[in-house]
């Protein structure tokens, strides 16, 4: 079976990587942005290495509906193209190219959130459970038949590395199970039900900025749904971008009186500020040049 797959982060890496080891397929090509767009992706993977090790050839790709693009993924005669880790909507001319369907990846049970920055607005939401969904790729956005889903579990203290991994973990799984099976000929389909479908809104780094006035939990959440591998929450200090990567809640915190934001106690690198209702500890994060805020200092967010 002859696949080529398009896509740029570490879901696109799983997905070279299994396609090179099953010996039912052969993987022609892999499409990714060129090196002077990685910046477009906090969470990018070089598919330079992994496709010469898959033996497939690098396509760098700026938009995915060009006329360039859509001939040399035309001239790889692919059965099935793999659209997985790339932001960019593929046009009906694209899903035509592939002789047995396109399909495509998303970090969420779907049709639950469907759309942009999956992983962060799930722990934005404090969803108990999530799921990666193998899909077939339709005109809109992820509402294609499922392929594949693969459900677990959330910690409550769950960060978006943790869950990033999660996912990995889940579609490598996935995978192995699928492809087999696409390379006997099955094509699984569940279509979609709309009265459970949400959508997602893009998130961008500024709305990592954190209000102090908001409570603890909620900034803590914040903290986690957007550190690593994104750029992280963020305030300032005397001028100064802070960006804060872990956050502990202190357990009584809500008997001091102070400024939300103002800098309590510091200690061991460890920062305690206020919140709107209680402290909260910055256990880890990294003020741009400069030296560590004085005590007392009050945040802006």
């Amino acid at each position: 079976m002859r696949a080529v797959v398009i896509g740029a982060v570490g879901s696109t890496q799983v997905l070279v990587e299994e396609l090179a080891e099953a010996p039912e397929w052969e993987l022609s090509l892999v499409g990714t942005l060129p090196p002077e767009l990685h910046g477009r992706h906090s969470d990018l993977v070089d598919m330079a290495p992994l496709a010469e090790k898959a033996g497939a050839a690098l396509f760098p790709i700026t938009r995915t509906n060009d006329a360039e693009v859509l001939d040399r993924v035309r001239a790889e005669r692919p059965d099935y193209v793999f659209v997985v880790g790339w932001s960019q909507i593929v046009g009906p001319e694209f899903l035509s190219i592939a002789a047995k369907g396109a399909i495509g990846y998303h970090p969420a049970p779907l049709p639950r959130l469907r759309g942009r920055a999956a992983i962060p607005w799930t722990i934005l939401l404090d969803e108990p459970i999530s799921a990666s969904s193998l899909f077939w790729i339709a005109e809109g956005t992820d509402d294609g038949d499922i392929l594949a889903q693969r459900y677990f579990h959330l910690a409550p203290d769950e960060t978006a590395q943790g869950l990033y991994d999660k996912h990995m973990d889940a579609l490598r799984l996935m995978l192995r199970e699928v492809l087999p099976r696409l390379a006997a000929g099955e094509q699984p389909r569940q279509v979609q039900d709309e009265r459970y479908a949400t959508w997602a809104t893009k998130r961008t780094p500024a709305d990592g900025l954190i209000d102090w006035r908001d409570p603890a939990a909620v900034i803590d959440r914040l903290v986690r749904a957007v550190g690593r591998p994104y750029p992280g929450a963020f305030t300032h200090v005397a001028g100064r971008k802070l960006t804060v990567w872990a956050t502990r809640q202190v357990t009584g915190g809500h008997r001091h009186h102070a400024i939300p934001g103002q800098v309590m106690a510091r200690r061991d690198g460890v920062l305690t500020v206020q919140t709107g209702d209680g402290l909260l500890e910055l256990t880890d994060w990294e003020l741009a040049e400069g030296k560590p805020p004085a005590l007392h200092a009050v945040l802006k967010g």
